[in-house]
């Protein structure tokens, strides 16, 4: 099937290339990730590359649309330099924490959705993705359409966690969201089998979560929830630069090596003017199954500490429970599974603040 691939793509004649993208070396076998009927190419354009970049991708679609073998198709460019002039950000006179300084470019809306959210961490393993989706579905409960985009292309956890195994359909030049539980979802890990790896540098990391943010057809929605990598790199900053985000939440576990990251990437988020919604405690306390006592295994309140510290909300403290952990794993999260829980309660509570936050207007309703 590379084969095939790679002998329609040699035909492709870029203008101001002396040669096809094969021969060249843009594309080899190694760049073609196939998974039954979903084929993602990526292209290696050089920093200098003197054709035109926006031909690349659909002269790539055109060549392999008549091959049935492909069902879903994803082309990733992984250059450098961006195929249309990005706007830089102001250079600063004034300390990078100064109140007032300009770090973020503007950001093109996104057609369609009101609002887009982050929800972030500064280190991995503190449950964010179960926090984000739901809070997702804890946005939806209050009757606001909700879409939930997986942003961690190296570890994408909404295939297990809404447990969906089906591959995105495109349609046109747009990828079809899949919708779960009256959210619409979209994540790498729907075009890759779940124990392949990503090996991928920035730029083609970069330039993919571009793509899943817009060329998704996400239709109307009230709230976009972006389920963020964890740390503050490339992937990152790309996406708190380049997407108008109205607001970030960070979730940090209770002790004092988690919160040391969380600082990190709210100190992030701060720096390019995105406003800080709160943060929320993960894995609070531990409350026994059998027992129903209550151990701080993690510790306890340092989220809510810090928050106090720095100056902005806490938005609340989720306890690690078994029931938590059971649910995310058979992807039937507490707020729909358990809609009437305590647990779902917490997160319910949580998604009221952030909506209050985002759509302050409804409160003279």
């Amino acid at each position: 099937m590379k084969k095939v691939i790679l002998a329609r793509i040699s035909t492709i004649k870029i203008p101001g290339l002396v040669s096809d993208l094969v021969t060249l070396g843009l594309i080899t076998d190694n760049e073609i990730s196939i998974d039954g009927g979903k084929v993602i190419v990526s292209v290696n354009v050089p920093n200098k590359f003197p054709g035109d970049l926006e031909q690349i991708k659909p002269m790539i679609e055109d060549k392999l649309s008549g091959l049935n073998e492909i069902e879903t198709l994803l082309v990733v460019l992984t250059s450098e330099r961006a195929p249309e002039p990005v706007v830089k950000p102001k250079l600063r006179k004034r300390p990078i924490d100064a109140p007032g300084a300009d770090m973020r470019p503007k950001s093109a809306a996104i057609p369609g959705i009101r609002t887009i959210i982050a929800v972030a961490s500064g280190k991995g393993g503190v449950g964010k993705s179960t926090t984000a989706v739901n809070i997702a579905l804890g946005l939806r409960s209050l009757g606001l359409k909700t879409g939930l985009l997986d942003a961690d292309i190296y570890g994408p956890s909404l295939p297990r966690l809404m447990a969906i195994d089906q591959r995105p359909e495109i349609k046109g030049d747009r990828i079809i969201p899949i919708e779960r539980y009256g959210i619409k979802v979209m994540s790498m890990g729907f075009l890759m089998q779940e124990d392949n790896p990503v090996i991928w540098r920035g730029p083609m990391v970069v330039t993919a979560l571009m793509q899943m943010t817009r060329e998704v057809d996400w239709g109307e929605l009230d709230v976009l929830v972006l389920d963020m990598p964890p740390g503050t790199g490339d992937a990152q900053l790309t996406m708190a630069q380049q997407v108008p985000l109205q607001g970030a939440i960070i979730v940090s576990t209770p002790q004092d090596l988690a919160l040391i990251d969380a600082r990190k990437g709210l100190k992030m988020f701060k720096n390019v003017d995105v406003p800080i919604f709160g943060i929320i405690e993960n894995m609070s306390t531990f409350v026994c199954p059998h027992c129903g006592e209550s151990s701080d295994i993690f510790g306890h309140g340092g989220a809510e500490e810090d928050a106090k510290r720095l100056g902005v909300p806490f938005l609340g403290a989720i306890p690690l429970h078994m029931d938590i952990r059971e649910n995310s794993d058979l992807g039937t999260p507490v707020v729909v599974s358990q809609a009437d829980g305590p647990h779902a309660a917490i997160y319910k509570n949580i998604a009221l603040k952030i909506a209050t936050r985002l759509f302050p207007e409804s409160d003279d309703d």
